[in-house]
């Protein structure tokens, strides 16, 4: 482990505001839904790093993230929209290959939707929650949109892209981060939970060089 995880800011987007009156006068905000907006990371021209789209195993965009070394951590901002509302785990995984209904690159016998991207970076190194790859949670709208900001200094922006790439990933649910407590499990999270925190399937994936 190079570092530990460091969260700047986590926010659910509501993409834009659109000002408007009420009966009695008064201004009140009212969101509007701009699927471009919603995915559109809130960078600027000075900006330097790279900006990877976000896919969903249809290979529909819903979303964007851009990643940057800066001041000696990755700055990693997202931006998301059409997807699932609630909590959705969020990493970075060892192989810069998207595809959907794909065999895990260690046990073939298992297919699915961007299993092509292999597990967590840093994985073989760590239980789950601990992985150089490990990320804060994606929180989702009741409209399909999220918006995620986050610094870490586990990794950088060169080693993601090495040779295979990496992926940026976004699960069907909730990462618990395998913090089970004793009395649910007294023997602790099982095998499943320290490799990925029970976070579920694989619903949108982007690839990081490669």
């Amino acid at each position: 482990m190079r570092g530990t995880l460091r969260v700047a800011t986590v926010a659910v987007a509501a993409a834009a505001a659109l000002t408007a009156c009420t009966a009695s006068g008064q201004e009140q905000d009212d969101p509007v839904m701009n699927q471009q907006e919603a995915t559109t990371p809130a960078m600027t021209e000075d900006d330097e790093g790279t900006e990877v789209v976000l896919v969903d195993p249809d290979g529909g965009e819903v979303g964007t993230v851009w990643l940057d070394d800066e001041d000696g951590a990755l700055e990693i901002e997202v931006a998301a929209g059409d997807l699932p509302p609630g909590f959705h785990g969020f990493h970075l995984h060892a192989i810069g290959v998207c595809e959907p209904d794909s065999p895990d690159p260690t046990d073939p016998t298992k297919v699915g939707d961007f299993l092509s991207a292999g597990g967590h970076v840093g994985a073989d190194m760590a239980d789950h929650g601990a992985h150089e790859g490990d990320l804060p949670s994606l929180l989702v709208d009741s409209t399909g949109a999220g918006r995620l900001t986050a610094s870490t200094d586990a990794v950088t922006l060169e080693e993601l892209m090495d040779d295979d790439g990496t992926a940026v990933m976004v699960h069907a649910g909730p990462d618990n981060f395998a913090n089970i407590p004793e009395r649910y499990a007294p023997n602790g999270p099982d095998a499943d939970t320290l490799k990925t925190g029970d976070s579920g399937d694989r619903i949108a994936c982007g690839v990081v060089g490669g």
